[in-house]
């Protein structure tokens, strides 16, 4: 079906609601969400939560935030037009928000399935429930580390090494890279998630009801306020850099941007909702918010222990709605994998290199297109947590600088890229020396 015939055979989609209970060690959280005849009970499960009192309303009010968010990803399917919230009560302040967030941080699935979301009607959510306005405390200086499994999150967790005793990891469904990498980064203690998608979603998208993409880092940021009040730690430090701010298309006048949920803008937004409706004395922050992908590689140069072990490729982690098996490496063929290769390449040796990716990937013809969108050369970018285009130009210049051959993508640099600019050493040092003042790191972490 298209979307108008999605729309107009399921015109509501309801948050049923929410249930949470401790069993054991292990805190259990579930949703439920409707759409006409169809029922979704995804389930979380928070592994080993200490014993700490904490008052009911105030989970009751975490949880069902939690499942505003978890919504998008069954909402999707459809597109209803009107979102009936029954599992609590929102503010206007609050639907204005989460309006906001579905907007923006769901841009790239509006893109890409041709969903014209510009429309002052294009969403209503009204909300039914009761009241849920207890907001929750944290006591102690502790800090929560989410892992990816990435460079990002290994800097991360080199950077935050004088802060040890205090930190603990987190983990949302680890893989085995994740694990490797909690081992290899010497901290003793990683709190483990386990989120499960609906089977009933992941039917319904291989019967071609609408699918794409969804602002997980929104997802995450719920999840570990979550987790910070169960926990008791103050500190939520993720691992967003400066290049996620820019978006990959403008389009209904509007910009797309795959990372939007990683960017400044939401980590703002989101510290004054989650400072207004759910937790005191909490800091939630990008320690990596200051720089660029390009330098975070040139820091992550250093820390050969990791090379090994991190992975950044996603399709590396796809299932293609369970169509297929996940395969835990590389693939070499994606914007991702190139993106990767080409801010490594100006500080690791072709040993280095080769050691990760197994391939020379500037080799490759057929990655020439999807260069050409990395660097601008495209209307595009690549929707991937990718760099900005001026940095991937200057990666490809440095790497050009380095190399003394000249495989087929440095050849296509040399020839059609290079000429265009004149002055590549002033565009460098405005990316390697950048210094971004617009962050949310506490003085606790400053020097």
């Amino acid at each position: 079906m298209t979307f108008k015939e999605l729309r107009k055979k399921y015109p509501e989609f309801v948050y049923e609601s929410y249930a949470w209970e401790l069993k054991g060690k292990d805190f259990h959280l579930s949703f439920c969400f409707k759409n006409g005849e169809i029922e979704f009970n995804p389930s979380v499960i928070i592994k080993d939560v200490p014993e700490r009192k904490i008052d009911k309303h105030v989970l009751d009010n975490l949880v069902f935030n939690l499942g505003m968010i978890e919504m998008f990803s069954y909402w999707k399917a459809t597109c209803s037009k009107k979102i009936i919230v029954k599992a609590g009560k929102l503010d206007k302040k609050q639907i204005d928000w989460f309006k906001d967030v579905l907007l923006n941080g769901m841009g790239q699935f509006f893109y890409e399935n041709k969903i014209n979301f510009t429309a002052l009607d294009f969403v209503e959510i009204i909300s039914e429930g009761k009241p849920l306005t207890k907001k929750g405390k944290v006591t102690k200086n502790g800090i929560l580390i989410p892992i990816g499994g990435g460079k990002d999150s290994a800097v991360t967790l080199e950077l935050m090494k004088k802060f040890k005793k205090e930190v603990d990891c987190f983990a949302l469904n680890p893989n085995s890279n994740i694990q490797e990498m909690f081992k290899a980064s010497g901290y003793s203690k990683m709190i483990i998630c386990e989120r499960k998608i609906e089977d009933k979603l992941l039917e319904l998208n291989r019967q071609g009801y609408l699918n794409g993409h969804t602002p997980f880092v929104a997802y995450l940021s719920f999840l570990t306020v979550l987790v910070s009040i169960l926990f008791n730690k103050k500190y939520i430090v993720f691992s967003n850099e400066d290049s996620s701010n820019e978006g990959n298309v403008k389009w209904l006048g509007r910009e797309i941007n795959h990372q939007y949920s990683k960017t400044y803008d939401f980590e703002k937004k989101f510290r004054k909702y989650y400072s207004d409706y759910l937790v005191e004395s909490l800091e939630y922050f990008s320690i990596l918010r200051l720089m660029y992908e390009l330098q975070i590689a040139r820091i992550f140069s250093y820390m050969k222990n990791y090379f090994p072990i991190f992975l950044s490729c996603n399709e590396s982690q796809k299932t293609y709605s369970g169509t297929k098996k996940k395969t835990g490496k590389w693939c070499g063929e994606c914007s991702k994998c190139l993106f990767v290769y080409m801010i490594l390449y100006p500080f690791l040796s072709e040993e280095e290199l080769l050691s990760i990716f197994n391939e020379d990937l500037f080799a490759k013809k057929e990655l020439l297109p999807i260069l050409k969108e990395l660097i601008g050369e495209k209307e595009v970018k690549p929707f991937e947590c990718v760099g900005t285009r001026k940095e991937a130009l200057v990666a490809l210049y440095l790497a050009y600088k380095k190399s003394p051959e000249r495989p087929v993508l440095l050849k296509y640099f040399e020839k059609e890229i290079l000429p265009k600019h004149k002055d590549w050493e002033t565009m460098s040092l405005e990316v390697m020396d950048y210094w971004n003042k617009k962050n949310f790191i506490p003085d606790y972490f400053k020097d």
